[in-house]
Parts: structure tokens; sequence; C-alpha cells
């Protein structure tokens, strides 16, 4: 991993995003991405296939930090075009607002939502996409499923860290409580 800390203000190295990890809670935000019919109404819900680390594989939802400097909305622009490829047509509000704050926290059990690497807040937010979405950076592959589909026992199990908990808000938030 090459050191972007000379080069892009926001940036900092493995070394100082470590230590500031393991000392102040970090901003995140996070993006459900959806497709919605005519008339508005969600149809679909986008979630990322990952390998983690040990080798297992999992669902997310599209998530990354906000820069120092950088507005919420252009943190969120940026994020979905890393994970979804350039031509997935977000369409953000000029004033986003968010449909939950998630609170990640490396002890578990204090909320549903657990990061062993830090304590961090994330803004979670529901985006419609409407161009063709190709995954990018550690993405493996983008899976669009039905409500139903996303809210089914199975897809929430391969979601870790308390993403599937943010699955179910999110679908909630829609009209379609699971």
């Amino acid at each position: 991993m090459t050191d972007t800390a000379d080069t892009q203000p926001g940036w900092f190295s493995a070394e100082e995003l470590e230590s500031i990890r393991g000392r102040m809670p970090v901003l995140y935000v996070q993006a459900v991405p959806v497709r919605v019919d005519e008339t508005g109404q969600v149809t679909h819900f986008g979630l990322l296939m990952r390998a983690a680390p040990d080798g297992s594989f999992n669902r997310s939802v599209v998530s990354g930090r906000v820069l120092y400097h950088e507005r919420v909305r252009d943190a969120l622009l940026r994020h979905l075009e890393k994970d979804l490829g350039p031509v997935a047509l977000p369409r953000i509000p000029t004033a986003p607002q968010p449909f939950t704050v998630a609170e990640y926290f490396p002890t578990p059990g204090v909320t549903p939502f657990h990061d062993p690497r830090q304590h961090a807040v994330a803004m979670a937010y529901i985006v419609p996409v409407s161009g063709d979405c190709q995954p990018r950076q550690d993405a493996l592959d983008l899976i669009w499923f039905t409500p139903e589909e996303a809210a089914s026992p199975k897809v929430i199990e391969e979601m870790t860290g308390g993403q599937g908990v943010l699955l179910r808000q999110a679908l909630a938030f829609v009209g379609h409580a699971p």
C-alpha cells in the first residue's frame, strides 16, 4: 500500500490511521444502493460481495470514511463510484439526510454494530442508482435482491459487523419491514 499522506490532503498513513482509530471515533458514510420503479418504489437492493482477510466471503453495503474538509455528499459519491463504478449514476439529493446513524464499537455487544478496528460513527443512506454497476476495488460482485430476498435470513446472515441490522433498517425505512 502506498503512503498517500503527502499527496492527498485528508489521507493518513497506515500508522497514523491506526493511532487515530485507537483514540477517537471516525466518521463514515454507508450507502445502500437501490433500484426504483417509475413511481419511486424500491424494487431491488444492491449488496456487494467481498472477501474478508480470513478468506471468508460476506455481503456488505457501500461504506467508507469521510475525509477532512469533504462534504458528506461528496464522500457518498466517491465511495459509490469506488465500489460500483463510474457509470452507476447514483441520485443523491442536494442535502442528503441519513435514514439512520450506526455506531460501530470495537467491543462486541455495545450496539448491534461491531468493528474490531475502531469506534466509528456511520451515517447511512439509501441511494437510488440507475446506471450500470460494475464492482471495483475490493468488491468482487454486486447482486440485486428483491426486498423479500434481501430480508431473508440467509442474506442477513451473510452480512457481518451488524450490517444485516442496517439492511433491515433500510428495508423498514422504504416500507418493506421484514
